[in-house]
């Protein structure tokens, strides 16, 4: 008789299709994420009509891997939602269905499991979406740092709504909705690498409130999530699409002093560092006021800012300070900070 594997672990066989994987699915997956279509050997999900003549489907795919799986503010589970919800929120979508393909290395504690699921789930209901279908697999010892999660969404939004790098306008304002770097260094700070620790809490959070908050001003060109590349990344794919340059007001910048002190420490600038409940918003110059006001009036916007303007007279990033001195800031290529999101 075969001997039972070690279950306090994640093992090979729990991804064979057999027994333990079953058992897997419907004691960790299931039991947090279940719903109508959610079924454990299910591999598609019949959706309810869920859309009216005036909406239109938008569809995102996200990959997700950070190290180490869990940090002050988040974990891999909450954030395996939240990007995905944000990357439909931005494209001024509602989010209401995901798909999670499940990665996971043998040798990973089903506690650990349970954790990150159970966040997850908490995560998904805060952001009113459903986990309907899915996969798992289990990849050899060393494969892939504990767990990945590959996450797919639908979201709705209404037909016709056009936000992008074509509508940007010279002149137009840079708006983000609050303090810059703070998952970057917060994910950092709890490798313990560098001999630094802190309190620094990651921002992981959906940004759903902020994007409906813009929503029907009509002169709102453009909604981005900072992620990788952070702020200065989003700022150059403007400046590709459009041609004009952006210039950024160096005292504006929210950035927290434990952000700028870890990375003054190790080389890092805050402008190019991950967040991942902001938002950078392209307004009209005339609507900048009104678009910064709604989202002070957001307990996730109160720290919202105007940190620059779209420049005819450049098609570069410059950084201005107080005294006219000027940092042309380039366009990222090394990786600061691997596995972030």
């Amino acid at each position: 008789m075969t001997p039972e594997p070690d279950t306090d672990t994640v093992t090979l066989a729990h991804g064979n299709g057999g027994r333990l994987m079953r058992r897997l699915i419907e004691s960790v997956f299931v039991r947090h994420l279940g719903n109508p279509w959610l079924a454990p050997l299910a591999d598609a999900a019949v959706l309810p009509p869920f859309m009216e003549d005036d909406q239109e489907l938008v569809f995102t795919s996200d990959g997700v891997t950070v190290q180490p799986l869990f940090f002050t503010g988040g974990d891999i589970g909450s954030l395996a939602v939240h990007g995905t919800v944000n990357d439909l929120a931005v494209a001024g979508a509602t989010p209401r269905y995901l798909s999670l393909n499940a990665f996971l290395e043998e040798g990973l504690s089903l506690a650990e499991l349970e954790r990150i699921v159970e966040s997850l789930a908490a995560a998904a209901r805060a952001c009113e979406v459903q986990v309907v279908t899915g996969d798992t697999k289990v990849l050899p010892r060393g494969l892939c740092g504990g767990a990945y999660f590959g996450v797919s969404g639908i979201g709705l939004r209404p037909r016709g709504l056009a936000l992008g790098a074509e509508g940007i306008r010279a002149g137009d304002a840079v708006l983000v909705s609050g303090p810059l770097g703070d998952h970057g260094i917060a994910v950092m700070l709890a490798r313990e690498a560098f001999g630094l620790g802190g309190t620094l809490a990651s921002d992981s959070a959906s940004v759903l409130p902020l994007t409906r908050a813009l929503l029907d001003l009509a002169g709102l060109r453009f909604l981005r999530d900072p992620t990788r590349g952070g702020l200065a990344t989003v700022l150059h794919e403007v400046i590709h699409a459009t041609g004009l340059g952006v210039t950024l007001e160096e005292a504006r910048l929210p950035i927290r002093g434990a952000v700028r002190s870890a990375c003054d420490m190790l080389g890092y600038d805050p402008l190019y560092i991950a967040c991942e409940g902001r938002v950078v918003a392209i307004v009209a110059e005339d609507e900048a006021d009104e678009a910064l006001r709604r989202w002070r009036a957001l307990p996730q916007g109160h720290e919202a800012q105007r940190v620059g303007t779209l420049d005819p007279h450049h098609d570069r990033l410059l950084l201005v300070n107080d005294w006219g001195g000027e940092r042309l800031l380039q366009e990222l290529e090394d990786d600061p900070l691997p596995r972030i999101c």
